[in-house]
C-alpha cells in the first residue's frame, strides 16, 4: 500500500493518523494493498488555484479528489484489482474553521476529509439525495469503526 502525504500547508498536521485511516479504509473497503493513493495539504491560496483549475470554482474549498484509475471498492471475493487510487487534496486552515463551527476538532474534521476524499476516488458523490445517504452513511460507518467514538458531524461545503 502506497500513501503518501506531502504537507505543504505551513499547518502541523498529524499525518500519520491520515495514513493509518486511509489504510483502515483500504482495508474495510477491499481494496488492493498495492493501490496508490496520495494525500496533499495545502494553504488557501494554493487550494483556491486548484479549487479554479479543477472545478472552475472561486475560492479556497475543504478538499478536492482527482481519481486516476477509477477504482471501486471490492469485495472480500473480489478485491479492487492494483491500481492508482488517485489524489487527496485538504486545506488545513479551512479544516481548522469547519472544525471550530461544527464544535468538533480540526484533527477529526482532518480525518473526516480524508474519508470524504477517498470515497470520491472510489466513485462515491452526494449530488443527489440517495447518493448523499449512502455515501455519507459509509462515511460515519468508517470513522466511527476508525476512531471508536461516533463521527463528527458532516461539514463538506
Amino acid at each position: 500500500m502506497s500513501i503518501e502525504v506531502n504537507n505543504e500547508s505551513g499547518i502541523a498536521v498529524d499525518e500519520a493518523a491520515l495514513v493509518s485511516l486511509s489504510r483502515f479504509i483500504f482495508e474495510r473497503l477491499f481494496i488492493h494493498p498495492q493501490a496508490e493513493l496520495s494525500i496533499l495539504l495545502v494553504d488557501e491560496p494554493a487550494m483556491e488555484k486548484l479549487h479554479i483549475e479543477l472545478m472552475d470554482e472561486p475560492g479556497a474549498t475543504d478538499v478536492l479528489s482527482v481519481p486516476m484509475d477509477e477504482l471501486t471498492p471490492g469485495t472480500p471475493d473480489k478485491p479492487t484489482p492494483q491500481g492508482m487510487l488517485g489524489d487527496i487534496a485538504i486545506c488545513p486552515q479551512v479544516a481548522q474553521v469547519q472544525a471550530k463551527n461544527a464544535g468538533h476538532s480540526t484533527q477529526d474534521e482532518m480525518l473526516l476529509l480524508t474519508t470524504h476524499g477517498i470515497l470520491h476516488l472510489l466513485g462515491f458523490d452526494h449530488a443527489e439525495p440517495e447518493e448523499k445517504e449512502e455515501m455519507f452513511g459509509l462515511q460515519r460507518e468508517l470513522l466511527a469503526a476508525f476512531t471508536g467514538k461516533e463521527a463528527p458531524s458532516e461539514t463538506i461545503q
